[in-house]
């Protein structure tokens, strides 16, 4: 286990060096930082470092595990209902408890946080059932797709356009690093045991389907509330002096990260224990090991939002303003593409899809080819967003073509390819995004005298947007290559055969 944990820590340091490191040459160069908000930056990185790597060690060991047996268990019943049921009521209690739609609901204005954590929690729950169900009967992936946001842009067309960045980024964000891992497995159990040809592409695509609901819920309550009168939250940058003060907010942050996390991970445990106790009936050794994964699981993840909400937000923001008031803050585009090329490696939950995805496919897609591929999509939505942020340019200008190509491609590439691209959208724009790009394009805009609710809002959903297209051109790229590889292969034999015919 210290093997595992020490493997999981090195990889961590690695996924955040990278962003640290670009922190600290802006700090010293273009973007001087008070010292207090420097140090609780510093700070920030090495917990974020401890709690990365103590999370995807307990999602190994305890969300994966379980998500696969529910949904093995699931199949294997043979009860539509028990599934639908089942499914709809995990899909709203998992988004219910999922900390960062309580910080949208906050920053939707005019709109009461209980009716759209309520609404986006139904959405959840809906397109859950529905992901399954297209597991269960081998409906192909892009047709709902193509379905779905067919009518997600009908709706957006009579929406608000503040309502259409917000409801955009909902999609994002609810799609967090606790649903992703457990959903993911889900869907892994209910392919394996369904166990046809085409079991591990139907492994793929419940997180796609699943930040469909957001949007909708969001969109659809924006044709009834009025957003003229909203305003967002500032950040506020914390005055510290000494070590000891620095310590004193991160204690002080602590509980409130105990009791979010506690509450979010509480539905799939309640849900595990009664399938354990009515249906599963696991040995001791392998409760013990999901047991502890839970533990490695909680106290990572406490770690992790209370490092990035604490050293990373102030820190994003305070650089986006500083960049944004420069005479040439043309480079608030270029430094936030390289930024987004780092930040990514640093979203917990990417771990756990590029890990998923290496050994469902055996090694056909690598884990490398996956980071790079997200790596340069959220490289190029960033600067898609800071663009926006300085000249103010429409979210529709971008995410309408965005999405009809992703969309298109889904015609040329292999099914698996679509469903861990749609699947990596939800992935890539997890907590660092919403609490270290999205503060950054704040403070840009801000700086600028742009409109935030409109300009700056919308990043987590560029973000989302462009893996989609990166992940299928790597999968059409694979699909050329195979191709042509076969035609060499063809050629060498018609060669062979001929050599046979001269002899």
């Amino acid at each position: 286990m210290n093997r595992k944990l020490l493997e999981k820590i090195r990889e961590s340091i690695l996924s955040v060096f990278p962003i640290t490191a670009i922190v600290i040459v802006l700090h010293f160069t273009i973007a001087p930082m008070p010292s207090s908000l420097f140090n609780l930056f510093i700070i920030g990185a090495i917990l974020l470092v401890v709690g990365m790597g103590l999370f995807t060690l307990g999602a190994d060991l305890s969300m994966m595990p379980m998500g696969e047996k529910v949904g093995a268990q699931l199949t294997k019943s043979r009860n539509l209902i028990l599934l639908i049921i089942i499914s709809f009521l995990m899909g709203v209690m998992v988004t219910v408890a999922e900390p960062d739609l309580q910080v949208l609901a906050g920053q939707v204005p005019t709109v009461p946080n209980l009716i759209i954590i309520s609404s986006v929690a139904i959405g959840v729950g809906i397109f859950l059932v529905l992901a399954l169900l297209r597991i269960v009967f081998q409906i192909k992936l892009s047709y709902i797709l193509l379905s779905f946001y067919a009518i997600v842009f009908i709706i957006a067309a009579f929406t608000p356009s503040d309502f259409v960045s917000v409801a955009f980024d909902s999609g994002g964000v609810t799609t967090g690093p606790i649903t992703v891992p457990f959903i993911m497995a889900l869907g892994i159990g209910v392919a394996s045991v369904r166990g046809s040809k085409s079991s591990h592409d139907d492994s793929f695509g419940l997180v796609a389907l699943c930040s469909v609901g957001p949007i909708l819920a969001v969109l659809i309550l924006g044709m009834f509330y009025n957003t003229s009168s909203g305003s967002y939250s500032n950040v506020v940058i914390t005055e510290v002096n000494n070590l000891s003060e620095i310590f004193y907010v991160f204690q002080h942050a602590f509980p409130e990260y105990l009791k979010e996390v506690a509450i979010a991970l509480s539905p799939v445990i309640i849900l595990f224990i009664i399938f354990q106790v009515a249906f599963l009936k696991l040995p001791k050794s392998q409760i013990i090991k999901i047991l502890v994964g839970i533990i490695y699981t909680y106290i990572g993840l406490v770690i992790f939002l209370t490092s990035v909400n604490v050293g990373f937000m102030p820190a994003g923001n305070y650089i986006g303003n500083s960049i944004g008031s420069l005479n040439y803050n043309w480079i608030l585009v270029p430094v936030g593409m390289v930024m987004g090329f780092f930040i990514v490696a640093a979203e917990p939950a990417v771990h756990v899809l590029t890990k998923q995805v290496e050994g469902i496919t055996g090694g056909s897609i690598s884990k490398r080819a996956m980071s790079i591929s997200l790596s340069i999509g959220v490289a190029a939505s960033i600067g898609i967003a800071m663009i926006r942020v300085l000249k103010g340019v429409s979210l529709w200008y971008f995410v309408l073509p965005g999405y009809a190509l992703a969309l298109i491609l889904t015609f040329f590439v292999p099914p698996i390819f679509t469903g861990v691209a749609f699947d990596s959208g939800g992935v890539a724009s997890g907590p660092m995004t919403a609490t270290f790009m999205l503060p950054y394009a704040m403070g840009a805009s801000k700086a600028v005298g742009g409109n935030i609710l409109t300009d700056a809002f919308g990043l987590v959903a560029m973000v989302a947007m462009t893996p989609l297209i990166t992940i299928q051109i790597l999968g059409l790229v694979y699909t050329i290559r195979l191709k042509s590889k076969e035609e060499n292969n063809d050629n060498m034999d018609i060669d062979s055969d001929n050599d046979i015919i001269d002899f």
